[in-house]
């Protein structure tokens, strides 16, 4: 590996407000890392090797909790400041996760910066595992968007802390099978708060993106009895699950899902920034709740839906299965067990949701209340 820069930034205080955005960061990247009142992450680390063609991130928020617990996201962004910021936020994230979820870690990120399709190889997955080492177990990695269960076998050949990999190598598997699980317990929760029943039998879903999460959704809302309505801007994804199950529909794209006539449900499970200044007003549905990172755009937008008489079932509340199950993979894992965990999802989110009514606030907010209060608990002990 030739170059590993630490900046090691640890504020006083830790309070963050979640979603910034290049909106939010006047004076650059660095600006918002060392304001505590948007930041406040511990710990950033840029990696490269130049041998594997290796630009990575990897940014640690709170380690309060416990070690930083997240996922690596591989993906071709439009400049290293983006892929900065995205790690900033992902792993500000992960510490709100994983304090919900009640987990003894805290949060943190990797982004991998390149097309995963063109520049992927095993030395390059190497010399990121490499990087992982060298934060002696500060940090703890996973799978994320691009990444997948083969490449944590090949990062934890020079780390032993990486999770997400296969059962042949110890690890727990595919953990996307937990988190559309814990999703479809929130979406429950959320149909119980909204209309007084958890099923979704006879309500209209819409999936926006059925790739490694989002397919298993389809699933649990088919057994449920829901109508589901799917896109994807990857035509084979859409038509693998159409080839499996006839009586589900496709929109062309985002835009015409979200303005799907009798539409109950939205589920934004890709990339995050689904809602914004543009979808919001036009969303016909009356309940958002999806597997995607980071759905706001700017933290203005859960206002926008509660006045719209939308509810929003927090992000990261609602996916956090998957992040139970590598949790769970560090101490042996059992499935039985993490599904119990991950059922707990359903009672957080109502709960939540509760909170919110009561003191008059989105869910987003509230959910943000109770997340911090582990973390500043922790902080206190």
């Amino acid at each position: 590996m030739g170059v590993t820069t630490v900046t090691d930034v640890r504020p006083s205080s830790e309070h963050s407000v979640p979603g910034i955005s290049a909106a939010h960061t006047d004076g650059g990247v660095l600006h918002t890392l060392f304001r505590s009142d948007q930041g406040g992450h511990e710990q950033v680390v840029l990696c490269q090797d130049r041998a594997s063609g290796l630009k990575a991130v990897i940014a640690i928020h709170s380690t309060a909790l416990g070690p930083a617990l997240g996922g690596t996201r591989f993906h071709p962004y439009a400049s290293e400041e983006e892929a900065v910021l995205d790690a900033l936020n992902l792993s500000r994230g992960m510490s709100y996760k994983n304090a919900l979820a009640g987990l003894d870690h805290g949060g943190g990120k990797a982004v991998i910066i390149g097309d995963p399709e063109v520049i992927k190889t095993e030395e390059l997955l190497l010399a990121y595992g490499r990087c992982v080492a060298s934060l002696g177990g500060r940090y703890v990695t996973a799978c994320d968007v691009g990444t997948y269960v083969a490449d944590m076998d090949v990062v934890a050949r020079t780390n032993r802390w990486t999770t997400g990999r296969s059962p042949e190598n110890g690890g727990a598997g595919d953990s996307s099978v937990l988190t559309a699980y814990g999703v479809f317990q929130g979406m429950r929760a959320a149909a119980q708060h909204q209309w007084g029943d958890p099923s979704l039998r006879g309500r209209k879903v819409g999936i926006a993106g059925v790739g490694k999460v989002g397919r298993h959704l389809v699933e649990h809302l088919l057994e449920d009895g829901a109508e589901v309505v799917i896109t994807d801007v990857r035509a084979e994804s859409v038509e693998r699950i159409l080839a499996t199950h006839p009586q589900v529909r496709a929109a062309v794209d985002t835009e015409a899902l979200i303005r799907t006539e009798g539409l109950d449900v939205y589920a934004p499970c890709a990339l995050g920034g689904a809602l914004n200044d543009d979808s919001v007003p036009v969303l016909t549905a009356k309940v958002v709740c999806g597997a995607a990172n980071n759905q706001l755009a700017h933290p203005g937008v859960e206002k926008d839906l509660a006045d719209r008489g939308i509810l929003y079932a927090p992000d990261y509340v609602v996916n956090a299965g998957g992040v139970i199950q590598v949790a769970d993979e560090l101490h042996g894992f059992d499935f039985d067990r993490c599904k119990v965990k991950a059922g707990k999802i359903f009672d957080t989110t109502l709960s939540i949701f509760a909170n919110a009514k009561a003191d008059g606030i989105p869910p987003a907010a509230a959910a943000d209340r109770l997340a911090e209060l582990r973390m500043a608990e922790a902080r206190s002990a």
